[in-house]
Parts: C-alpha cells; structure tokens; sequence
C-alpha cells in the first residue's frame, strides 16, 4: 500500500497508466508547429533552382517479411523554414553547427504588421512598430526570440503572391516583392535590445527589394540568427509562449532546414 501511494495512486497504477513523478515540469497544453513541410513545392530563393530532391532508395516487404522504406534527399541550405546563421552574411560569424543551443531557445513574441504588409508588399518592420508593441505589452523581455507576422503565410505554396513573382534564376530578382525588416529596426534590436534570435514568415529578413541585404548584415555581425519561411505565426499570441528552433547541425554550414516551434 505504501508503495502504490508512493507511485501517486495505486488506482493509476493498477489500471495500467504510466504515473508521472511530480517533480517532472508539465508537458505544455499548446505546442504550434511553426514549419512547412519539405517537398516538390517547396519554395526556395529564385536563383536556387535545384529545390528539394527527395530520392526512394527502398520502400517495400523484404525477404525477411517485414516493411522497410529509406530515401535519400538534396537540397539547398536556405529554402523552406530554414535557419541563416550569422555566417551566412558575416564572416566571422557563427557557423550552424556552431550556434550555441541555448541561442535557439527562448521566449517568443510575435509582431504582428500584417494589416500594413497588406497595402504594402514592400513594407519594412520599422523601429515605431517596436515602440507601439512595446506600448502595448512592455519592453521586449531580455534574451527574446522575436517572431515578425506579415501575414504572407498564407500565401505558402504560391509563389506569385509570396515572392511576387513566378520567374525563377536572376530574371525573377528584380521582381521579388515581399514584406522584411528596415536596417534601421536590425540596429535598434542589435544594440538597444538583447534577443537570442529573429524569424519571419517570408523567404528573407530583408524585404524582397533589397540589394544590399543590410538587415542580415546587421543581425548577424552581432551573431543573431535568423529564421525564414516560418509557418502558422497567425495561431501565436503575442506573447507568453516558448520558442524551440532546432536546424539541421551542418558542420561548417550557413543555414540548413529548420524545425520550429512554440509551446504555451
């Protein structure tokens, strides 16, 4: 009987049910994936025209009588949800593999511009949208994984309305029109805020006219990862929630794909 107390119930315990110690922390209620799926229509940024490559090496009942599938895949580091890492525009920068854990992390916010990126499709998030989230739930917490929501999620799939443009190779760059950050807003978050990491919901942190891509540069001579292509930042709250984001550990690598998510 001590025993059956001991192990939290022995009704539990009799009806077969795992029992969990109580010092164990709760598994969250709400646990949002933030990641699309890789595939043939996989969006990738218009001068990579490889895609994603997924090859059937097996897939049937052997000899042996049991069910056995593999395959192989290739792709590109940065297409789908996929993180940049800081070398990626900065030399010195952390490498994927290099980024510490602790950097991918964090507790998340979501700013939401979708209203404007609407009637703009060259918006870029600018210090002022900070101040008035700022206004509106507090400063930004210290070691924060900022999420920016455009709204252009929804368009995943489509790569007229989400890139703006249907072309692929170097005709399509001129022509890409898409939501991003202002440089402006990269320095302010670098040097008057302290966050672990940014991501989005469109194919790059710099809007789809930049030339320059100063908001990389920006973030990642500081060391801020970045996060593209996120998914589902509609079903976030603004705040209160944990984000996990765990790329693919490429040895020496400027990006790979990522799996992220949130939980609250």
């Amino acid at each position: 009987m001590a025993l059956c107390l001991l192990l939290a119930g022995c009704a539990e315990k009799q009806a077969g049910e795992r029992v969990v110690p109580p010092d164990w922390p709760e598994v969250p209620a709400n646990i949002i994936d933030l990641t699309h799926a890789y595939d043939e229509s996989t969006i990738f940024w218009p001068t990579d025209t490889q895609g994603f490559d997924l090859e059937v090496v097996a897939a049937g009942v052997t000899d042996q009588g049991y069910y056995y599938s593999a395959n192989r895949f290739a792709t590109a580091e940065h297409g789908g949800t996929h993180l940049d890492a800081p070398v990626h525009f900065y030399e010195t920068g952390w490498t994927a593999d290099e980024i510490p854990v602790e950097r991918l992390v964090g507790h998340g916010v979501v700013l939401d511009v979708s209203e404007k990126a609407a009637n703009d499709r060259d918006y870029q998030v600018n210090v002022e949208d900070f101040e008035l989230w700022e206004k509106m739930h507090g400063r930004l917490p210290t070691g924060a994984i900022v999420l920016l929501r455009t709204g252009y999620g929804r368009f995943w799939g489509d790569r007229l309305n989400y890139l703006g443009t249907e072309k692929e190779g170097e005709a399509a760059i001129p022509e890409l029109h898409f939501p991003g950050l202002h440089p402006s807003a990269a320095t302010w978050l670098k040097n008057e805020r302290s966050i672990r990491a940014i991501g989005l919901d469109t194919p790059s942190i710099d809007y789809g006219q930049s030339t320059d891509f100063k908001s990389h540069v920006i973030l990642m001579s500081g060391n801020i990862p970045a996060f593209e292509n996120v998914a589902n930042l509609d079903k976030l709250p603004n705040t209160g929630f944990l984000v996990v984001a765990l790329p693919m550990k490429i040895a020496g690598g400027s990006g790979g794909p990522l799996r992220i998510i949130a939980m609250w």
